[in-house]
């Protein structure tokens, strides 16, 4: 079944999820979910669209997660689908353009794991370690028992210096602002917190990935027609 194909109706979706249709009408309005519409102006939804609001009620209900922190988590997960897609159309054009030659290539069918195939590279500016905690919590306005929480929740993780000291980078530090702004603003909880935080840190690892391994392939293409250019070079001058 084609998962993005609309065929519920909003009662029916709602007894899939097991909330009121009044409530699907508020996550439209709040444009967590974009119902398709029929000839006559039926709101129809699709398997995906189910998928989206079982996940919408996981937040809300199981981790107490506002509608604002929804809206940030669904549109980060929106982001990676996108991301996605768009690696796995850059690999099927390259595979195209290439040809035959590019069947001796292993290509992976979709983005791995962050943990997966990530390229060495230096450590950027803005991942030095360079701020102790005293100086950290001063550049985001916070309490340094507040950065401690916040570490062993995991939201983020400073490195240590030789004496074990606790130093943070630029990028910790931007980190604990968007922290702020999640909680202090919009009132999201810090399981919220965790799960935008995870999907941020997701998100910018298969970009890295992303561009690592499309790098990798359009290499393999120069590789394979310039070896092509040579073998008809020769075929000419026998």
């Amino acid at each position: 079944m084609d998962k993005d194909r609309p065929v519920y109706i909003i009662s029916v979706a709602a007894e899939l999820v097991d909330m009121h249709p009044q409530t699907l009408r508020l996550y439209e309005r709040k444009g967590l979910i974009e119902p398709k519409r029929s000839g006559g102006k039926t709101r129809l939804y699709s398997e995906r669209d189910v998928e989206k609001l079982r996940e919408i009620r996981r937040l809300t209900q199981e981790l107490g997660v506002n509608l604002a922190g929804v809206e940030e988590i669904m549109r980060l997960r929106d982001e990676l689908w996108a991301l996605e897609q768009r690696f796995r159309t850059e690999v099927e054009r390259l595979q195209k353009e290439l040809g035959e030659k590019l069947q001796t290539l292993r290509l992976p069918p979709a983005l791995p794991a962050p943990s997966e195939g990530k390229p060495k590279r230096q450590v950027p500016d803005k991942e030095r370690p360079v701020y102790v905690i005293s100086v950290a919590a001063e550049l985001v306005d916070m309490h340094p028992q507040t950065l401690r929480l916040y570490e062993r929740k995991g939201l983020v993780k400073p490195k240590r210096s030789g004496g074990k000291t606790r130093l943070y980078s630029e990028r910790d530090v931007e980190k604990l602002r968007e922290i702020r702004r999640l909680t202090q603003e919009l009132g999201v909880n810090l399981a919220g917190v965790e799960e935008i935080i995870r999907l941020r840190d997701e998100l910018d690892s298969q970009q890295v990935h992303l561009e690592s391994e499309i790098a990798r392939l359009r290499l393999a293409l120069l590789r394979e027609l310039g070896s092509g250019e040579s073998e008809v070079k020769k075929s000419s001058a026998g």
